[in-house]
Protein backbone atom coordinates (compact mmCIF):
# COMPACT_ATOMS: atom_id res chain seq x y z
CA UNK A 1 0.00 0.00 0.00
CA UNK A 2 3.02 2.38 1.01
CA UNK A 3 4.58 1.38 -2.47
CA UNK A 4 1.37 2.78 -4.38
CA UNK A 5 0.69 5.86 -2.55
CA UNK A 6 4.38 6.92 -3.28
CA UNK A 7 3.70 6.20 -7.25
CA UNK A 8 0.60 8.52 -6.93
CA UNK A 9 2.84 11.05 -5.25
CA UNK A 10 5.13 11.00 -7.97
CA UNK A 11 3.14 12.96 -10.55
CA UNK A 12 1.10 14.81 -8.45
CA UNK A 13 4.53 16.42 -6.91
CA UNK A 14 5.33 17.48 -10.80
CA UNK A 15 2.07 18.67 -11.64
CA UNK A 16 2.09 20.18 -8.48
CA UNK A 17 5.80 21.93 -9.22
CA UNK A 18 4.13 23.32 -12.83
CA UNK A 19 1.29 24.40 -11.08
CA UNK A 20 3.30 26.77 -8.93
CA UNK A 21 5.23 27.83 -11.56
CA UNK A 22 2.55 28.55 -13.49
CA UNK A 23 1.18 30.90 -10.34
CA UNK A 24 4.45 32.38 -10.34
CA UNK A 25 4.52 33.28 -13.90
CA UNK A 26 0.90 34.84 -13.39
CA UNK A 27 1.09 36.71 -9.81
CA UNK A 28 1.30 40.26 -9.59
CA UNK A 29 1.21 40.73 -13.26
CA UNK A 30 -1.73 43.44 -12.96
CA UNK A 31 -0.74 46.72 -13.94
CA UNK A 32 2.37 45.43 -15.44
CA UNK A 33 3.22 45.58 -18.98
CA UNK A 34 5.77 43.52 -21.97
CA UNK A 35 8.25 45.33 -23.91
CA UNK A 36 10.02 42.86 -26.78
CA UNK A 37 11.58 43.56 -30.15
CA UNK A 38 14.33 42.95 -32.40
CA UNK A 39 17.81 44.62 -32.55
CA UNK A 40 19.36 44.72 -35.78
CA UNK A 41 21.84 46.57 -38.00
CA UNK A 42 21.25 49.23 -40.03
CA UNK A 43 23.70 48.59 -42.51
CA UNK A 44 22.77 44.82 -43.21
CA UNK A 45 19.60 44.05 -41.58
CA UNK A 46 21.87 41.24 -39.73
CA UNK A 47 20.35 40.38 -36.13
CA UNK A 48 22.67 41.76 -33.28
CA UNK A 49 23.71 39.55 -30.81
CA UNK A 50 24.00 39.53 -27.24
CA UNK A 51 23.65 43.43 -27.01
CA UNK A 52 22.72 45.05 -23.94
CA UNK A 53 18.48 46.25 -23.57
CA UNK A 54 17.82 48.44 -20.63
CA UNK A 55 15.20 50.33 -19.19
CA UNK A 56 17.16 53.90 -18.04
CA UNK A 57 16.99 54.09 -14.53
CA UNK A 58 15.66 50.77 -13.54
CA UNK A 59 16.76 47.21 -12.46
CA UNK A 60 14.83 45.69 -16.32
CA UNK A 61 17.88 44.65 -18.38
CA UNK A 62 18.37 41.61 -20.88
CA UNK A 63 20.87 40.69 -23.84
CA UNK A 64 19.71 40.04 -26.64
CA UNK A 65 19.84 36.06 -27.95
CA UNK A 66 21.23 34.83 -31.39
CA UNK A 67 17.90 35.90 -33.11
CA UNK A 68 18.91 39.80 -31.79
CA UNK A 69 15.57 39.50 -30.06
CA UNK A 70 14.97 40.58 -26.39
CA UNK A 71 11.94 40.47 -23.65
CA UNK A 72 11.25 42.46 -20.87
CA UNK A 73 8.47 41.69 -18.97
CA UNK A 74 6.79 42.56 -15.36
CA UNK A 75 7.69 46.04 -16.14
CA UNK A 76 4.98 48.64 -14.11
CA UNK A 77 2.93 50.78 -16.43
CA UNK A 78 4.56 54.35 -17.15
CA UNK A 79 7.22 56.42 -19.78
CA UNK A 80 10.76 54.70 -20.10
CA UNK A 81 14.16 55.26 -22.32
CA UNK A 82 15.05 52.11 -23.64
CA UNK A 83 18.70 51.85 -23.84
CA UNK A 84 20.35 49.46 -26.49
CA UNK A 85 24.22 49.12 -26.59
CA UNK A 86 27.01 46.86 -28.13
CA UNK A 87 30.38 47.27 -28.65
CA UNK A 88 29.94 47.47 -32.58
CA UNK A 89 27.87 49.98 -32.58
CA UNK A 90 26.40 53.48 -31.28
CA UNK A 91 24.35 53.69 -28.19
CA UNK A 92 20.40 54.19 -29.14
CA UNK A 93 17.99 55.31 -26.93
CA UNK A 94 14.22 55.39 -26.87
CA UNK A 95 11.14 56.36 -25.75
CA UNK A 96 8.57 53.71 -24.86
CA UNK A 97 5.43 53.87 -23.09
CA UNK A 98 4.45 50.69 -21.51
CA UNK A 99 0.82 50.06 -20.83
CA UNK A 100 -1.21 47.42 -17.63
CA UNK A 101 -1.10 44.25 -19.48
CA UNK A 102 -0.19 44.84 -22.92
CA UNK A 103 2.48 43.71 -24.97
CA UNK A 104 4.48 47.03 -26.52
CA UNK A 105 6.55 45.48 -29.76
CA UNK A 106 9.73 48.15 -30.12
CA UNK A 107 12.38 47.10 -32.53
CA UNK A 108 15.67 48.88 -32.81
CA UNK A 109 17.84 49.36 -35.41
CA UNK A 110 21.76 50.00 -34.22
CA UNK A 111 24.15 52.22 -36.46
CA UNK A 112 27.31 51.00 -36.98
CA UNK A 113 30.46 52.67 -34.20
CA UNK A 114 31.86 52.29 -31.00
CA UNK A 115 30.41 53.04 -27.89
CA UNK A 116 32.58 55.03 -25.36
CA UNK A 117 32.84 53.68 -21.91
CA UNK A 118 32.68 55.70 -18.90
CA UNK A 119 34.24 55.42 -15.70
CA UNK A 120 32.35 52.37 -13.89
CA UNK A 121 32.75 48.83 -13.56
CA UNK A 122 29.57 47.20 -14.93
CA UNK A 123 29.13 43.51 -14.37
CA UNK A 124 25.99 40.50 -14.67
CA UNK A 125 28.06 37.65 -13.87
CA UNK A 126 26.62 37.31 -10.53
CA UNK A 127 23.14 37.72 -12.03
CA UNK A 128 24.17 35.49 -14.79
CA UNK A 129 25.11 32.81 -12.17
CA UNK A 130 21.70 32.88 -10.15
CA UNK A 131 19.66 32.57 -13.48
CA UNK A 132 21.82 30.88 -16.28
CA UNK A 133 22.67 27.54 -16.34
CA UNK A 134 26.43 27.31 -18.13
CA UNK A 135 27.68 24.35 -17.91
CA UNK A 136 30.25 23.22 -20.14
CA UNK A 137 29.18 24.84 -23.11
CA UNK A 138 30.85 27.10 -25.14
CA UNK A 139 29.59 29.96 -27.84
CA UNK A 140 32.01 30.75 -30.71
CA UNK A 141 31.34 32.96 -33.27
CA UNK A 142 33.34 33.96 -36.38
CA UNK A 143 35.56 36.37 -34.54
CA UNK A 144 36.96 34.00 -31.90
CA UNK A 145 37.84 31.04 -34.89
CA UNK A 146 39.95 33.92 -36.82
CA UNK A 147 42.01 34.19 -33.66
CA UNK A 148 42.87 30.95 -33.67
CA UNK A 149 46.45 30.22 -35.81
CA UNK A 150 44.78 27.80 -38.88
CA UNK A 151 46.24 25.70 -41.19
CA UNK A 152 47.49 26.80 -44.65
CA UNK A 153 45.61 30.49 -43.14
CA UNK A 154 42.32 29.17 -43.60
CA UNK A 155 40.47 29.62 -40.35
CA UNK A 156 38.05 26.67 -39.47
CA UNK A 157 35.35 25.97 -36.92
CA UNK A 158 36.88 22.19 -36.66
CA UNK A 159 40.39 23.76 -35.78
CA UNK A 160 38.73 25.69 -32.77
CA UNK A 161 37.30 23.04 -31.43
CA UNK A 162 40.52 20.87 -31.44
CA UNK A 163 41.56 23.28 -28.79
CA UNK A 164 38.76 23.03 -26.36
CA UNK A 165 39.09 20.60 -23.31
CA UNK A 166 37.73 17.43 -23.98
CA UNK A 167 38.37 17.64 -27.82
CA UNK A 168 40.60 14.44 -28.93
CA UNK A 169 41.14 14.41 -33.01
CA UNK A 170 42.17 11.38 -34.67
CA UNK A 171 44.96 12.98 -36.11
CA UNK A 172 45.68 14.11 -40.26
CA UNK A 173 43.41 11.54 -41.75
CA UNK A 174 40.32 10.15 -39.97
CA UNK A 175 38.11 13.31 -39.81
CA UNK A 176 36.83 12.35 -36.17
CA UNK A 177 36.45 14.30 -33.12
CA UNK A 178 35.98 12.04 -29.57
CA UNK A 179 34.63 14.25 -27.11
CA UNK A 180 35.16 13.30 -23.30
CA UNK A 181 35.54 9.30 -24.10
CA UNK A 182 32.62 8.90 -25.90
CA UNK A 183 32.52 7.78 -30.02
CA UNK A 184 32.23 10.30 -32.64
CA UNK A 185 28.82 9.02 -33.09
CA UNK A 186 27.44 10.45 -29.53
CA UNK A 187 28.26 13.70 -31.35
CA UNK A 188 25.11 15.24 -32.66
CA UNK A 189 25.81 18.46 -34.85
CA UNK A 190 22.91 20.63 -35.89
CA UNK A 191 23.21 23.35 -39.01
CA UNK A 192 20.38 25.38 -38.94
CA UNK A 193 18.36 22.78 -36.59
CA UNK A 194 19.35 20.02 -39.44
CA UNK A 195 20.93 16.85 -38.60
CA UNK A 196 24.49 17.00 -39.89
CA UNK A 197 25.86 13.29 -40.02
CA UNK A 198 29.18 13.97 -41.08
CA UNK A 199 30.62 17.57 -40.44
CA UNK A 200 34.39 16.47 -40.83
CA UNK A 201 36.24 15.79 -43.41
CA UNK A 202 38.30 12.89 -44.42
CA UNK A 203 42.05 14.86 -43.99
CA UNK A 204 41.23 15.99 -40.23
CA UNK A 205 41.81 19.43 -40.22
CA UNK A 206 38.67 20.81 -41.94
CA UNK A 207 34.75 21.24 -41.32
CA UNK A 208 32.43 21.61 -44.19
CA UNK A 209 31.19 24.93 -42.51
CA UNK A 210 32.51 28.34 -44.04
CA UNK A 211 33.50 30.17 -41.37
CA UNK A 212 32.60 33.57 -43.11
CA UNK A 213 28.84 32.27 -43.18
CA UNK A 214 28.44 31.27 -39.52
CA UNK A 215 26.52 33.04 -37.03
CA UNK A 216 27.21 31.42 -33.96
CA UNK A 217 28.46 27.99 -32.06
CA UNK A 218 27.18 26.93 -29.40
CA UNK A 219 29.19 24.17 -28.09
CA UNK A 220 27.66 21.72 -25.29
CA UNK A 221 29.70 18.94 -23.76
CA UNK A 222 27.81 18.05 -20.97
CA UNK A 223 24.55 19.15 -19.13
CA UNK A 224 22.69 19.86 -22.11
CA UNK A 225 19.18 20.12 -22.41
CA UNK A 226 17.01 17.39 -22.94
CA UNK A 227 15.07 18.72 -26.56
CA UNK A 228 18.48 17.82 -28.12
CA UNK A 229 18.06 14.56 -27.28
CA UNK A 230 19.98 11.11 -29.41
CA UNK A 231 23.43 11.71 -28.04
CA UNK A 232 25.10 11.45 -24.66
CA UNK A 233 28.51 13.14 -25.35
CA UNK A 234 28.15 16.63 -26.80
CA UNK A 235 25.88 18.92 -29.23
CA UNK A 236 27.15 20.99 -31.65
CA UNK A 237 24.40 23.76 -32.49
CA UNK A 238 25.81 25.58 -35.23
CA UNK A 239 23.76 28.92 -37.08
CA UNK A 240 24.20 30.57 -40.29
CA UNK A 241 23.60 34.07 -41.22
CA UNK A 242 21.44 35.67 -43.50
CA UNK A 243 22.70 37.73 -46.55
CA UNK A 244 23.32 41.28 -46.36
CA UNK A 245 20.51 43.98 -47.27
CA UNK A 246 23.25 46.62 -47.96
CA UNK A 247 24.21 45.47 -51.44
CA UNK A 248 25.55 42.79 -53.28
CA UNK A 249 29.20 42.29 -51.82
CA UNK A 250 32.00 38.90 -52.65
CA UNK A 251 34.20 37.39 -51.31
CA UNK A 252 37.49 35.16 -52.58
CA UNK A 253 40.15 33.20 -50.75
CA UNK A 254 42.97 30.96 -51.63
CA UNK A 255 45.61 28.94 -49.79
CA UNK A 256 48.10 25.85 -50.46
CA UNK A 257 45.51 23.71 -49.31
CA UNK A 258 42.11 24.97 -51.59
CA UNK A 259 39.59 27.83 -52.42
CA UNK A 260 36.75 29.47 -51.32
CA UNK A 261 34.04 31.91 -52.77
CA UNK A 262 31.12 33.85 -50.99
CA UNK A 263 28.08 35.90 -52.64
CA UNK A 264 25.85 37.64 -50.68
CA UNK A 265 23.27 40.48 -51.23
CA UNK A 266 20.28 41.78 -51.35
CA UNK A 267 16.32 40.31 -53.94
CA UNK A 268 14.71 44.08 -54.83
CA UNK A 269 14.57 46.61 -52.22
CA UNK A 270 14.18 46.92 -48.32
CA UNK A 271 10.65 47.29 -47.78
CA UNK A 272 9.58 50.44 -44.87
CA UNK A 273 9.75 48.53 -41.88
CA UNK A 274 13.53 47.31 -42.72
CA UNK A 275 13.05 44.23 -43.92
CA UNK A 276 13.48 41.99 -47.01
CA UNK A 277 14.57 39.40 -48.97
CA UNK A 278 18.26 38.41 -49.47
CA UNK A 279 20.04 35.51 -50.50
CA UNK A 280 23.89 33.84 -49.58
CA UNK A 281 26.03 31.22 -51.59
CA UNK A 282 29.07 29.84 -50.26
CA UNK A 283 31.43 27.10 -52.05
CA UNK A 284 34.57 25.53 -51.01
CA UNK A 285 37.00 23.44 -53.40
CA UNK A 286 40.07 22.00 -51.89
CA UNK A 287 43.19 21.42 -54.38
CA UNK A 288 45.20 19.43 -52.24
CA UNK A 289 45.92 16.69 -54.49
CA UNK A 290 47.35 19.02 -56.90
CA UNK A 291 49.17 21.27 -54.62
CA UNK A 292 50.78 18.51 -52.47
CA UNK A 293 52.76 17.52 -55.68
CA UNK A 294 54.57 20.73 -55.02
CA UNK A 295 54.58 21.67 -51.46
CA UNK A 296 54.62 17.90 -50.05
CA UNK A 297 56.70 16.11 -52.97
CA UNK A 298 58.43 14.63 -49.80
CA UNK A 299 55.58 12.56 -48.64
CA UNK A 300 53.84 11.50 -51.91
CA UNK A 301 55.40 12.30 -55.37
CA UNK A 302 51.74 11.47 -56.63
CA UNK A 303 50.40 14.34 -54.23
CA UNK A 304 48.22 13.36 -51.40
CA UNK A 305 44.71 11.72 -52.21
CA UNK A 306 42.20 14.04 -50.51
CA UNK A 307 39.92 16.31 -52.10
CA UNK A 308 35.88 18.03 -50.80
CA UNK A 309 33.83 20.29 -52.21
CA UNK A 310 31.06 22.11 -49.75
CA UNK A 311 28.35 24.02 -50.79
CA UNK A 312 25.56 26.38 -49.40
CA UNK A 313 22.63 28.22 -50.44
CA UNK A 314 20.40 30.13 -48.35
CA UNK A 315 17.25 32.82 -49.35
CA UNK A 316 15.73 35.29 -46.44
CA UNK A 317 12.34 36.66 -45.86
CA UNK A 318 12.09 38.85 -43.62
CA UNK A 319 9.33 40.90 -42.40
CA UNK A 320 9.92 44.24 -40.50
CA UNK A 321 8.21 43.01 -37.04
CA UNK A 322 11.02 40.23 -36.74
CA UNK A 323 9.00 37.19 -38.24
CA UNK A 324 11.03 35.32 -41.19
CA UNK A 325 11.72 32.71 -43.10
CA UNK A 326 14.45 31.14 -44.12
CA UNK A 327 14.97 28.36 -47.04
CA UNK A 328 18.78 26.43 -47.03
CA UNK A 329 20.59 23.98 -49.11
CA UNK A 330 23.90 22.35 -49.14
CA UNK A 331 26.19 19.86 -50.83
CA UNK A 332 28.97 18.30 -48.96
CA UNK A 333 31.27 15.88 -50.95
CA UNK A 334 34.72 14.00 -49.66
CA UNK A 335 36.50 12.03 -52.16
CA UNK A 336 39.94 9.81 -50.69
CA UNK A 337 41.60 8.18 -53.93
CA UNK A 338 44.48 5.60 -53.21
CA UNK A 339 45.68 5.28 -56.29
CA UNK A 340 45.56 1.26 -57.27
CA UNK A 341 43.76 0.04 -54.50
CA UNK A 342 40.67 1.69 -53.44
CA UNK A 343 38.20 4.56 -53.41
CA UNK A 344 36.43 6.36 -50.04
CA UNK A 345 33.83 9.23 -51.05
CA UNK A 346 31.01 10.23 -49.23
CA UNK A 347 28.28 13.09 -50.07
CA UNK A 348 25.70 14.97 -47.45
CA UNK A 349 22.89 16.60 -49.41
CA UNK A 350 19.51 18.33 -47.93
CA UNK A 351 17.59 20.92 -47.52
CA UNK A 352 15.34 22.67 -45.53
CA UNK A 353 14.25 25.96 -44.01
CA UNK A 354 13.81 28.23 -40.76
CA UNK A 355 11.07 30.12 -39.56
CA UNK A 356 10.30 32.49 -36.59
CA UNK A 357 7.00 33.84 -35.80
CA UNK A 358 6.10 36.57 -33.26
CA UNK A 359 2.29 37.16 -32.46
CA UNK A 360 1.44 40.88 -32.01
CA UNK A 361 0.12 41.83 -28.70
CA UNK A 362 2.02 38.38 -27.14
CA UNK A 363 4.95 37.35 -25.76
CA UNK A 364 5.41 34.14 -26.75
CA UNK A 365 7.88 33.85 -29.53
CA UNK A 366 7.72 30.88 -31.94
CA UNK A 367 10.67 28.92 -34.06
CA UNK A 368 10.68 25.96 -35.69
CA UNK A 369 12.63 23.91 -38.60
CA UNK A 370 12.22 21.21 -41.06
CA UNK A 371 14.50 19.66 -42.93
CA UNK A 372 15.27 16.48 -45.23
CA UNK A 373 18.87 15.31 -46.20
CA UNK A 374 20.69 12.12 -47.36
CA UNK A 375 24.29 10.88 -46.91
CA UNK A 376 25.85 8.21 -48.26
CA UNK A 377 29.26 6.54 -48.51
CA UNK A 378 30.52 4.64 -51.26
CA UNK A 379 34.07 1.70 -50.78
CA UNK A 380 35.05 0.87 -53.64
CA UNK A 381 38.07 -1.65 -53.94
CA UNK A 382 39.83 -3.11 -56.85
CA UNK A 383 38.77 -7.18 -57.08
CA UNK A 384 35.56 -6.80 -54.60
CA UNK A 385 32.30 -6.04 -54.44
CA UNK A 386 31.24 -2.36 -53.99
CA UNK A 387 30.02 -1.66 -50.12
CA UNK A 388 27.86 1.63 -49.18
CA UNK A 389 26.01 3.04 -46.11
CA UNK A 390 23.46 5.36 -46.54
CA UNK A 391 20.84 7.38 -44.22
CA UNK A 392 18.04 9.51 -45.59
CA UNK A 393 16.66 11.54 -42.94
CA UNK A 394 14.22 14.18 -41.95
CA UNK A 395 13.03 16.53 -38.87
CA UNK A 396 10.84 18.90 -37.59
CA UNK A 397 10.31 21.31 -34.37
CA UNK A 398 8.49 23.71 -33.16
CA UNK A 399 9.95 25.83 -30.14
CA UNK A 400 7.95 27.99 -28.09
CA UNK A 401 9.98 30.98 -25.65
CA UNK A 402 7.75 32.09 -22.78
CA UNK A 403 9.14 35.12 -20.58
CA UNK A 404 8.00 36.76 -17.82
CA UNK A 405 10.48 38.49 -15.55
CA UNK A 406 13.09 35.95 -14.20
CA UNK A 407 10.61 33.36 -15.22
CA UNK A 408 11.00 31.33 -18.53
CA UNK A 409 9.24 29.17 -19.89
CA UNK A 410 10.15 26.77 -22.87
CA UNK A 411 7.86 23.81 -24.29
CA UNK A 412 8.17 22.08 -28.25
CA UNK A 413 8.12 18.88 -30.32
CA UNK A 414 10.95 17.47 -32.34
CA UNK A 415 10.24 14.76 -34.86
CA UNK A 416 13.12 12.76 -36.52
CA UNK A 417 12.79 9.78 -39.17
CA UNK A 418 15.77 7.60 -40.36
CA UNK A 419 15.81 5.17 -43.21
CA UNK A 420 19.30 3.31 -43.00
CA UNK A 421 20.61 1.40 -46.02
CA UNK A 422 23.65 -0.69 -46.10
CA UNK A 423 25.58 -3.55 -48.30
CA UNK A 424 28.53 -5.14 -47.62
CA UNK A 425 29.75 -8.75 -47.69
CA UNK A 426 31.14 -12.05 -45.47
CA UNK A 427 34.34 -13.58 -45.58
CA UNK A 428 32.63 -16.05 -48.66
CA UNK A 429 31.44 -12.71 -50.37
CA UNK A 430 28.19 -13.21 -50.14
CA UNK A 431 26.24 -10.10 -49.59
CA UNK A 432 25.27 -9.08 -46.99
CA UNK A 433 22.09 -6.23 -47.01
CA UNK A 434 19.82 -4.42 -44.69
CA UNK A 435 17.47 -1.72 -44.29
CA UNK A 436 15.49 -0.02 -41.56
CA UNK A 437 13.32 2.31 -40.62
CA UNK A 438 12.90 4.44 -37.10
CA UNK A 439 10.98 7.64 -36.38
CA UNK A 440 11.57 9.18 -32.12
CA UNK A 441 8.70 11.90 -31.71
CA UNK A 442 9.88 13.81 -28.72
CA UNK A 443 8.37 16.97 -26.44
CA UNK A 444 10.39 19.13 -23.87
CA UNK A 445 8.94 21.26 -21.11
CA UNK A 446 11.81 23.79 -19.30
CA UNK A 447 11.01 25.78 -16.78
CA UNK A 448 13.13 28.10 -14.83
CA UNK A 449 11.95 30.06 -11.59
CA UNK A 450 14.61 31.95 -10.15
CA UNK A 451 12.92 32.49 -6.80
CA UNK A 452 10.28 30.03 -5.65
CA UNK A 453 7.64 31.54 -3.04
CA UNK A 454 9.26 30.85 0.41
CA UNK A 455 6.87 28.43 2.06
CA UNK A 456 8.25 25.99 -1.50
CA UNK A 457 11.24 25.43 -2.00
CA UNK A 458 11.39 22.09 -4.08
CA UNK A 459 15.37 22.28 -4.71
CA UNK A 460 16.94 25.52 -4.31
CA UNK A 461 16.62 29.33 -4.82
CA UNK A 462 17.47 28.82 -8.85
CA UNK A 463 15.61 25.96 -9.55
CA UNK A 464 15.18 24.50 -13.29
CA UNK A 465 12.92 22.07 -14.25
CA UNK A 466 13.40 19.68 -16.92
CA UNK A 467 10.45 17.21 -18.46
CA UNK A 468 11.11 15.15 -21.47
CA UNK A 469 9.06 12.61 -22.86
CA UNK A 470 10.37 10.98 -26.68
CA UNK A 471 8.84 7.39 -28.51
Amino acid sequence: MQGSETGLLKPMRLWGLFGVFLLCLGGNVSGQGTVKGFVTAEKDGAPVLFAAVVLEGTTFGVSTDTEGYYSLSKVPAGTYTLVVSSVEYSLQRTEVVVLDNKVVTRNVVMEAGLIELENAVISTERGEQLNTVRMSVESIQPSDIKRIPSLGGTPDLVQVLQTLPGFVSTGDQGGQLYIRGGSPVQNKVLLDGMIIYNAFHSIGLFSVFDTDIISNADIYTGGFSGRYGGRISSIMDISTRSGSLAGLSGRIGASPFGSKLLIEGPLGKRNERGGGTSFILSGKRSYLEQSSKLFYSYIDEDGLPFNFTDLYGKITFAGGAGSRLSLFGFSFSDDVSYQALSNLDWTNVGGGGQFIVVPAGSAVLMKGNFASSRYRIDLKEDGLPDRYSQVNGFNFGLDFKYVLGDNEARYGIQAVGLRTDFRTFNALGVAVEQAENTTELAGVLRLQVPEWPMDFQPFHSNSVLQFTGQI
